[in-house]
């Protein structure tokens, strides 16, 4: 008979407490392998949608041709110190609620099935975010403004809590239209102020109920002064404005601002200038607009319709006094006739304006001096090149036009500076006093009695060696006497035999 094997009480306690332990661990290994995770870290990783509370499809008169594809679902991760990335980031969107007010497109950057779409935004660092436009609409005929629905939204990740929004999608109303091209303005000196004076036209059946707003918009360079109340100016020196008006725009009808805006020239340098304006039936000041006017309000003032006002903007082109002065660079071609000499030919930028844009660059063009022949124009461009950066004359004695905006002159253009290169020319036959010109031009050149210079020709006569006419006598001269010693020396070999 064996005796039963006796155990201490704290024994068994410690081995029921260990034995526990490991169960729970392992139903924690299991649990992890075989369920999705949950929210490791979620404490410091954070997402947030940024998408807008309103969000205007289209206007009610564009119906059925209306087209979107602009609005973006942003999802940020909050920055937090020692957080990590949000992983495998997913957002739904289920746009079910628009029907009725809008019809939805395919859309490649998600997959859709019916009115919910996928998106897969991966892995947003820690302090970063990432957006996608995931709904291609198209409008509906029949609609009134302020027709709506709902899009709602779900961002996922494997190691951030789930987050959800909504976006109330909105049918606009009319569209306002302005006059496009307006006339432009010529001159403008830099400090010297001139004015814009807005005008809209409201040619749809419907009536702007919620009042209409003015964008003002002007290039660098240029600066709106602050005026009205009623009038919100991105900063104290601002390139825009926004102006909310109470006018209710009636249908087919014609307003213009009580009162003009007014800009100024503020850059020396500036050589054109733009001037754009839109109007909108749907009020919402632009979050940087922060600097309210201090005058009296501007007003809106009806006027006869405009039915061929069929443009979403006015445009006021301008053109200032500032020019682009360019002067010639240019060098003697100097060497003996049969020589081919690299002879450096361009432009020097005087300024005081600069050229934006290749297409203003202007050019420079050559006609070389009588008696020489311009045998390549070498150009190098992104480690290539070529034996012409100029466009060759299509008959002699015409001129070699160098345009320096080209891609062939990147490598030796230089703004406010000298832009020049080789020309290889031969030179052909001595032509005593003779001259080839180049000549500058861009269109901000207003200072002409500078724009052209001579190339003049300093030729010697070849060395012997390259002289045809001399070369020939001597060798024909040698060759006679040579045959006659030859002859004499036989002659008196004979006599003497």
């Amino acid at each position: 008979m064996s005796l039963p094997l006796l155990i201490p009480i704290p024994a068994l306690r410690r081995a029921a407490t260990r034995g526990a332990a490991l169960a729970a661990a392992l139903t924690a290994v299991f649990a992890s392998a075989s369920a999705p995770a949950v929210a490791d870290g979620s404490d410091q990783v954070v997402m947030r949608f940024e998408t807008a509370r309103t969000y205007v499809m289209y206007n009610a008169d564009e119906g059925a041709k209306a087209s979107n594809d602009d609005f973006v679902v942003p999802v940020f991760v909050e920055a937090r110190k020692g957080g990590e990335r949000a992983r495998n980031v997913r957002v739904v969107v289920d746009a079910s609620g628009l029907e009725g007010v809008a019809r939805l497109g395919a859309k490649r950057t998600c997959e859709g099935e019916g009115p919910v779409y996928t998106c897969e935004y991966g892995d947003l660092q820690n302090g970063d975010g990432e957006s996608y436009t995931p709904l291609a609409l198209t409008g509906v005929d029949g609609v009134e403004p302020g027709d709506s629905g709902t899009v709602t939204y779900t961002a996922t990740a494997d190691n951030a809590a789930t987050i959800t929004g909504t976006t109330r999608m909105t049918v606009g109303g009319p569209t306002l239209a302005a006059p496009g091209q307006e006339k432009g303005v010529s001159g403008l000196a830099p400090g010297k102020p001139t004015n814009v004076t807005a005008r809209l036209a409201n040619n749809t059946r419907f009536p702007a109920k919620q009042g209409v707003a003015l964008q003002v918009n002007v290039s660098d360079g240029v600066t709106l002064t602050p005026r009205y109340s009623n009038c919100f100016y991105a900063g104290p020196s601002p390139t825009s404005a926004w102006c909310a008006f109470p006018t209710k725009a009636a249908p087919g009808a014609a307003y213009r601002a009580s009162a003009p805006l007014t800009y100024t020239l503020t850059a020396p340098e500036k050589l054109t200038a733009e001037v754009t304006y839109t109007w909108s039936s749907a009020p919402q000041k632009p979050a940087d607009h922060t600097v309210r006017g201090t005058g009296a309000p501007l007003t809106l003032v009806r006027t006869a319709a405009h039915k061929e006002f069929a443009d979403s903007h006015g445009r006021v082109g301008v053109t200032t006094t500032v020019q682009v002065d360019y002067r010639p660079v240019t060098a003697t071609v100097r060497g003996r006739v049969g020589d081919t000499v690299k002879v450096r030919l361009g432009v020097r930028d005087l300024g005081p304006g600069r050229v934006l844009g290749d297409e203003g660059s202007g050019r420079f063009e050559v006609v070389p001096p009588e008696g020489t022949t311009v045998t390549s124009i070498p150009y190098t461009f992104e480690e290539d090149g070529g034996k012409w950066a100029c466009d060759r004359p299509e008959k002699p004695g015409g001129a070699f036009v160098c345009e320096i905006g080209y891609d062939r002159f990147l490598e030796v253009r230089h703004e406010l500076g000298t832009t020049a290169i080789d020309f290889h020319v031969r030179i052909d036959r001595r032509v005593p006093g003779a001259k080839g010109t180049i000549r500058t031009y861009n269109p901000f050149d207003r200072t002409p009695g500078n724009d052209v210079a001579a190339i003049p020709l300093e030729a010697a006569p070849a060395p012997p060696y390259r002289r045809p006419a001399v070369l020939v006598p001597a060798a024909l001269t040698a060759v006679a006497l040579l045959t006659g010693a030859v002859l004499y020396r036989r002659h008196r070999r004979r006599t003497a035999a």
